[in-house]
């Protein structure tokens, strides 16, 4: 039955074709039923369904790829290779537009070896479909050329795929490189370098592209002939200034490869004295250094080898010398580079004149040429020192007149600053006073201190500093110091006025001049160029000038002239600032207290507690305190204790509390130390200002009894509960901005606290109330701290406790109770109410 199904099935798809001979789904049908028939009937079925429908890319595709399909794995020399090479044949006279068609084709002529079939066939696919589809077909063209031992037809190929597609000219550089044909690789390599519009495949840059030029004509100069390599790279050093030191090692190493070795040493001399970077003048130095050593070895190997004569061994000698001044000349050469990128660096102006030690014709060139060469306005240093350490030069030499001759050159440069002109000028005038020319140094700063004819401000930079040179205080100086050692008083004084008229004076020539005529017993003429300089400046330059002249005065006249005194006092003072007021308070009262009234003393004291800095007032108060217990006696300094306590912060005020109640208890004023030390407790936390409570203790222990240690216990336990509330206040402020960003119980019914946050809130408040109890002073001896469980034993022994002030009366009771003993002290319990303790949980 399975057999008759067969014969039906066959029938019917024979009937179809036969009917349908132009339906290709037909005879696709047919095909795909006899997929299992022999070769030769399903070729025959394909030869029939071609001849009805020859134009079918389908029918012929697969026709094709069945064809190979059944000669795959035999001989390529059987002849079922031709019969499907002429069934491809036939197949592109109708489907020659189709490229999957001339792949095939081209692919299946590659694997039989055919190389001019393959190759004439790869050109009939180009010439046949049209332009847009050649991007299909080069690809394996160009894999089969390079794969063929005959460089001459892939480079033609090349050829012709670089009209077509020009942006790949690294592919074929790379393979005339592989080939061995350099001199075509570097003629490509220079049109793609030289055409500004070829953009990189490979990513790389026009730089880029040019180093490997440089580098394949440098390193094989015998091969390549078409190019002009020097100029080739003479003109990549104009384009790519920023690695000049590459290109110069490229072109010398050509010219050693070539064998042209003294050319190769010109182009290192010019690398050397052109390039303007150290990195390149490094490069292109290690070059040339190696260079010149490979040629000494070279020749030691030669004459070694050949034997040795008179010749070679001056020649040998020559290279030597050669070799031994090139590295001797690289410093120079370096400060050259150097100079060549910055010529208006001082610093290595000098540098190179110290490279030159002991040669003086070139010092002295080199001087010459930096003065020259350096432009004052874009000078990196200070120009003028080249002056200087030129016309020093010639001074060293002992030729002062071409020292001066220097000097006054330079006096005539455009300098940028005024400082420089000035520093010329002072250096002429030392140089004068090293070989006792006293007269010309005072002539010369006469002259730079000259008004010129066109006045002009310090600082305005249109003018030359030439015209501004007359308000230098530099200057000015030194002719005023020369002028007290070598002028008269009149002369001497004329410069100092001169200089405060031009109002270039500083507090230091101030108290120059006023100390000048003080030396000169002018005392009310020092003490008006006090007045002048204090006109001059403000706070807190004029601080300086008033100290001296206040002490000055205090010195010369003492009490005479009191009222005059106290005018400059209060003057000093009006607009003082904090900083410097206490230095003038403390000479201000010093005064007082020698030449006029102790109330008046005290009256500068009290206002100085008030306008020093808070950082002073502390000891401006023991100071004050101090003068005024030796002056009025101990009684007097309540009142300022009281004020100090007031002013002064917590640290200082406890500090003043203790003294101030120390001072009490000397005078037997018991009750009033106990206040001051009840009033200082509020600021004394226990726990951390431990050592007054144990002063407060030891206090009561000698003047108190019973009721005094109880209410000091007290007011310490009320204090540290007020701390330690805050602390816990703090501390539940602390756990809350911890948990909140958790989450508690309390965040899932609002307005109700958790039961977990109180218990945690309890447990910190009892950790920090155990730090604060382990924190606690050990007493030295049994005190009493009374709490609701007292025994009536411990406050017996406590009142058996002896007074060392107790006043000892003789009262007749007491002698007849002497032998009956000291009654027991009957003391009434209380409960302490709970809210003494602070907010703690009961236990």
């Amino acid at each position: 039955r399975c057999n008759n199904v067969l014969v039906v099935s066959q029938r019917d798809q024979t009937f179809c074709a036969m009917m349908n001979p132009y339906s290709v789904k037909c005879w696709m049908r047919y095909i795909e039923f006899k997929q299992n028939a022999p070769k030769s009937t399903l070729n025959m079925i394909y030869e029939r369904a071609l001849k009805e429908l020859p134009g079918s890319y389908k029918l012929w595709y697969s026709y094709l790829r069945e064809r190979r399909k059944q000669v795959k794995g035999k001989c390529i020399t059987e002849p079922a290779y031709e019969e499907v090479n002429n069934c491809h044949e036939r197949a592109l006279v109708f489907m020659h537009k189709m490229p999957r068609i001339w792949l095939d084709y081209c692919q299946f002529l590659v694997t039989q070896c055919k190389i001019t079939r393959s190759r004439r066939t790869f050109d009939r696919a180009l010439r046949a479909l049209p332009v847009t589809q050649h991007p299909r077909i080069w690809p394996l063209y160009l894999r089969f050329v390079r794969n063929l031992p005959l460089p001459e037809t892939a480079i033609r190929v090349y050829r012709r795929y670089l009209k077509l597609s020009p942006e790949n000219a690294e592919e074929y550089i790379d393979y005339l490189r592989s080939v061995g044909r350099l001199d075509e690789a570097a003629v490509r390599l220079a049109t793609v370098v030289n055409d500004e519009s070829f953009v990189s495949k490979e990513g790389k840059s026009n730089y880029q592209l040019w180093h490997e030029l440089c580098d394949l004509i440098s390193q094989n100069p015998d091969k390549v002939t078409s190019l002009n390599v020097g100029a080739i790279i003479r003109g990549g050093l104009t384009r790519f200034t920023d690695q000049l030191g590459k290109l110069w090692c490229s072109l010398a190493d050509y010219y050693i490869r070539s064998g042209h070795f003294e050319k190769a040493r010109d182009v290192y001399e010019e690398a050397i004295l052109t390039v303007v970077t150290v990195r390149d003048f490094t490069q292109v130095f290690d070059s040339y250094a190696q260079f010149e050593e490979s040629m000494i070895a070279a020749k030691m190997e030669t004459t070694a080898e050949m034997g040795q004569d008179e010749d070679d061994d001056i020649d040998l000698e020559l290279r030597l010398a050669r070799f031994e001044q090139l590295i001797a000349r690289r410093p120079l050469l370096l400060n050259s580079v150097l100079l060549r990128q910055n010529p208006h660096n001082v610093h290595e102006w000098h540098k190179r004149v110290k490279l030159y030690e002991g040669n003086p014709r070139q010092i002295i060139n080199t001087y010459t040429e930096a003065v020259q060469t350096v432009d004052p306005m874009k000078a990196t240093g200070k120009p003028h020192s080249l002056w200087v350490s030129f016309a020093k030069f010639y001074e060293e030499n002992e030729q002062l007149d071409d020292a001066r001759t220097i000097f006054e050159k330079a006096t005539k440069v455009n300098y940028k600053q005024v400082d420089d002109l000035a520093a010329v000028w002072c250096e002429y005038g030392e140089m004068e006073l090293r070989h006792e020319n006293y007269e010309q140094a005072l002539r010369i700063l006469r002259k730079a201190t000259a008004i010129p004819s066109k006045k002009a401000e310090y600082f305005d930079a249109s003018e030359p500093v030439q015209n501004r040179v007359y308000k230098s205080l530099k200057v000015w100086s030194m002719l005023a110091d020369l002028e007290e050692s070598l002028g008269t008083f009149q002369s001497t004084k004329a410069v100092y006025d001169r200089i405060i008229d031009l109002r270039i004076a500083t507090p230091q020539i101030i108290i120059n001049y006023a100390m000048f005529l003080e030396e000169h017993n002018y005392f009310e003429e020092s003490f008006k160029a006090y007045e002048r300089g204090i006109a001059l400046f403000r706070w807190p330059n004029v601080y300086d000038i008033w100290n001296t002249y206040l002490t000055k005065f205090i010195d010369r006249y003492g009490g005479k002239k009191l009222e005059r005194a106290r005018d400059l006092f209060e003057q000093a003072l009006d607009g003082c600032p904090a900083k410097f007021a206490k230095t003038i308070y403390l000479l201000y009262a010093k005064l007082e207290e020698e030449y006029g009234l102790a109330r008046h003393a005290m009256a500068v004291y009290e206002r100085a507690t008030q306008a020093v800095e808070t950082e002073e007032r502390h000891l401006m108060f023991n100071i004050y305190i101090k003068r005024a217990a030796e002056i009025y006696g101990v009684t007097y300094t309540r009142a300022i204790y009281q004020k100090a306590i007031e002013v002064l912060p917590d640290e200082h005020a406890r500090d003043m509390c203790l003294r101030f109640a120390d001072m009490e208890s000397k005078l037997g004023e018991i009750d009033r130390a106990r206040a001051i030390y009840s009033y200082c407790s509020q600021i004394c936390d226990p726990r951390v200002t431990a050592n007054f409570w144990q002063t407060w203790k030891e206090f009561e222990i000698r003047h108190g009894n019973e009721d005094t240690i109880r209410e000091m216990l007290r007011i310490k336990r009320s204090v540290q509960a007020t701390y330690n509330t805050q602390v816990n206040f703090m501390s539940s402020q602390m756990l809350k901005a911890t948990t909140s960003s958790t989450g508690t119980v309390s965040d899932l019914a609002p307005g109700q606290m958790g039961i977990d946050d109180m218990k945690m809130l309890e447990q910190k408040a009892q950790q920090l109330a155990a730090e604060a109890e382990q924190d606690k002073p050990k007493p030295k001896e049994k005190i009493l701290f009374v709490r609701s469980d007292t025994s009536r034993s411990e406050l017996a022994e406590l009142s058996k406790q002896a007074n060392p002030d107790e006043i000892d009366i003789d009262d007749d009771d007491e002698d007849e109770d002497e032998d009956q003993g000291p009654d027991e002290v009957q003391l009434e319990q209380k409960s302490v109410p709970t809210a003494v303790f602070g907010g703690l949980k009961d236990d």
